[in-house]
């Protein structure tokens, strides 16, 4: 039975956007002392020689330009702002938006690093959304993306003992259609704050002129092995692989690449397997020619299976694991997207852990590497959504209809092009962005052991042939299950019907596919408190909002000790709304600032 007045509570109505106060994390005084974010930002890549190049930067506001950018174009320079902060956050000290009809340039000088020979990538784990980049005036790539790293080779560009580097940014926002997660010009309720440009590290990497280009790793106890698959640069030559446990050698294997691709399989006798009791890595140094690089590996699988009752479910090592998950929007107060320190990743996993989730659901976000290196080491279970777009949402097919309506949630095609427009999905340059986001985001994180499910579209917003993504996901990675359509909307593919719940009695579905999947509840709760002193704003935005810590405790514990009821009903996991506030949403378990967990506050 529909709630229907607290559906109409939560209705998101019209108001101004206040201006935000400035919240600062336990982690924010740290930004003042040395280069942010400095760790290395790719454990699982690792080599020696590397410089971050966080810190301030030259930052300036030009406009929209016709046509290609030129390194002529840029305004003066006449702001500072800390990388890798975007200049919409408080961290950044600019404090200013990048409108959608404006560039962002930024600049900066660094020292060469002794090459002798070798070739030096300025690496750019993420920029939001589309930039040019110069060093010494020539220009070095470009790149259109908001969430995924990339890097240009600028040896060729370097003179003398120091270079200069000019990047310019443009992003239209909500106003374009590429992936964006829940960035939004007209932030509020659900929607929040736009960003811009330079919002992940950016560092130099020393590398040989023949060396590893990527590795791709699947440590498989089904079959006792260790496959890797690599690629690389330069003329073919001998690629070796080491796996060791601490400092015990495993096994080793040397083979000769050709065409720059080198396969390996090594046999692995009884390896210890990963899980969130003990998350084991093991240890794996590769190398080519003069060229090595560090990493680790951790031999588990997973997968949807029957239990002994016939029941589908998520399965760890070929054993049922009832998934406690909670959402995790990835936004912090001072830094927005961007995490003030690496502790401040820790602190949000171990949080989660401590509340008694050992799943977190990434929502519609693609995080630093560091976060999911974390979560390997500290054997939290991570679901990772794949970052949405579109042109203009539509709420009531996305939010009013199947709200009221639960008989729509299985009787809407994704592939008809009426009801892609009905989704956002319209946009032929829309699809072709998501796609390649989507198929660049799964190359990107796939030897990170802690990743147990893809999450291709959420509640239809930007949805568009699910069965068709389906398949090309499982193609390029056939090790996972995939959760094709969380929330409504379903089109009987995928591994999981996948339920959002937030009005009604929690219960478990039937499920409409031919042959049954794993029922999951992959969102509910959304319970709301303002903590005076502790958010952003003074509107807040909740599916119910209650009136003191101790009754938001009490429904908070009952809807979680409901959604594990249906365990022994055939449910094989939920995901709680959510791990922390976000500017108006005050439904977190954790205030916005970090400081206060709303289920242990005296």
């Amino acid at each position: 039975m529909l709630d229907i007045q607290r559906v109409l509570k939560a209705k998101p109505k019209p108001h101004e956007r206040a201006e935000a106060v400035r919240l600062d994390t336990p982690w924010t005084t740290e930004l003042a002392e040395g280069t942010p974010l400095c760790e290395h930002p790719r454990p699982q890549f690792a080599r020696s020689g590397i410089d971050i190049l966080n810190g301030w930067w030259d930052v300036a506001f030009g406009p929209k330009l016709e046509g290609s950018p030129s390194i002529d174009d840029h305004p003066a320079f006449d702001g500072k702002i800390l990388v890798p902060f975007s200049p919409e956050a408080p961290a950044s000290g600019v404090g200013r938006r990048l409108e959608p009809d404006e560039t962002l340039w930024y600049r900066r000088t660094f020292d060469i690093p002794e090459l002798a020979g070798k070739r030096l990538l300025l690496h750019f784990e993420a920029v939001d959304h589309a930039c040019t980049c110069w060093c010494n005036g020539k220009q070095v790539g470009t790149h259109e993306g908001g969430y995924l790293p990339f890097a240009f080779d600028i040896t060729d560009a370097l003179v003398g003992v120091s270079a200069e580097i000019v990047l310019c940014v443009t992003d239209p926002s909500d106003t374009g259609t590429q992936p964006r997660g829940k960035q939004k010009l007209q932030a509020g309720d659900i929607w929040y704050t736009a960003q811009s440009g330079i919002w992940q590290t950016v560092w130099l990497e020393v590398v040989p002129a023949a060396h590893i280009e990527n590795v791709r790793m699947d440590a498989n106890p089904d079959d006792g092995a260790l496959h890797v698959r690599a690629r690389t640069a330069g003329p073919d030559g001998d690629f070796y692989v080491w796996l060791l446990d601490g400092d015990r050698l495993v096994a080793e294997a040397c083979v000769q690449t050709e065409n720059g691709v080198a396969a390996i399989d090594l046999p692995v006798e009884r390896p210890c397997l990963w899980s969130p009791d003990d998350p084991y890595l093991y240890s794996v140094q590769l190398a080519f020619g003069d060229d090595s690089v560090r990493s680790y590996c951790a031999f588990r699988t997973v997968g949807v299976e029957r239990d002994a009752a016939g029941t589908p479910r998520f399965c760890l090592n070929h054993k049922p694991v009832f998934l406690r998950g909670v959402l995790d929007q990835g936004y912090w107060s001072d830094g927005l997207l961007t995490a003030p320190s690496d502790a401040a990743l820790i602190h949000d996993i171990e949080s989660a852990r401590r509340l008694g989730f050992n799943m977190i659901r990434k929502h519609i976000k693609v995080e630093s590497e560091r976060w999911y290196w974390h979560c390997d080491r500290l054997g939290m279970l991570v679901w990772q959504d794949m970052v949405s777009g579109g042109t203009d949402y539509s709420s009531w097919h996305t939010s009013y209809k199947p709200t009221l309506f639960s008989w729509s949630w299985t009787r809407f095609p994704d592939d008809a092009p009426k009801h892609r427009s009905a989704l956002s999905a319209g946009d032929a340059a829309m699809r072709k962005a998501w796609t390649d986001a989507c198929m660049g985001t799964v190359r990107h994180l796939t030897n990170h052991p802690s990743i147990v499910t893809w999450v291709l579209f959420n509640e239809g917003w930007g949805q568009f042939d699910a069965a068709a993504a389906t398949k090309a996901v499982r193609a390029e990675d056939p090790t996972r299950p995939i959760d094709a359509t969380s929330g409504w909307y379903d089109q009987r593919c995928g591994d999981y019907f996948s339920i959002h719940n937030y009005f009604r009695p929690l219960e478990v579905l039937r499920d409409p596919a031919a042959t049954p999947r794993a029922f999951v509840l992959s969102e509910f709760g959304g319970l709301a408190y303002h903590v005076d002193g502790h958010s952003a704003l003074e509107l807040d935005y909740g599916y119910e909002t209650y009136a003191n810590l101790d009754e938001l405790k009490t429904a908070v514990r009952a809807q979680l000790a409901a959604a594990e009821a249906l365990e022994s009903k055939g449910c094989c996991g939920y995901v709680y709304t959510q791990l922390s506030d976000v500017e108006e949403e005050t439904n977190g378990l954790l205030t916005f600032d970090r400081k206060i967990n709303k289920l242990v506050k005296e």
